[in-house]
């Protein structure tokens, strides 16, 4: 997570769960975007077999751990160069709908660090927490 931007920082949590992190500050500072969910549009059919659900389930990519069950990220994509010729790369893709922001998911222990809305998320997307969407602030 220290650098260099627009590498993959990968780690797990719980024991169980992947989560994918785009490191987006200099080297040597911890700065990093968490990748909460993704929109799926290709490649359904591999990502429901990986999950165990049906394709057009919301639940095939709405979490971090879910959307790296399904992408089937790993620790072998730790340090992966997001912008350069690795297997896991950035793409353009088409413009949000409608841009929301929330606070931050899961990082009560944060203080007044956990009610910064530095979540950022497509309102109109069905692959976002209801509960979650609820609580954001639109316009962002």
């Amino acid at each position: 997570m220290f650098g260099p931007p627009g590498y993959a920082y990968v780690f797990l949590i719980y024991g169980m769960h992947y989560h994918l992190n785009l490191v987006t500050g200099s080297v040597g500072e911890p700065h990093a975007v968490l990748i909460r969910a993704i929109e799926p549009t290709v490649g359904l059919a591999l990502m429901a077999a990986r999950r165990g659900v049906d394709a057009t389930r919301r639940e095939l990519t709405n979490g971090p751990g879910k959307l790296c069950q399904a992408l089937d990220i790993t620790k072998r994509e730790y340090g992966a160069d997001l912008c350069g010729a690795s297997p896991l790369y950035l793409v353009d893709g088409p413009t949000p709908r409608r841009v929301a922001r929330a606070p931050r998911v899961g990082v009560s222990y944060a203080g007044e660090w956990a009610a910064k809305p530095w979540r950022f998320f497509d309102a109109d997307s069905e692959y976002v927490s209801d509960a979650r969407r609820t609580r954001a602030r639109h316009g962002a």
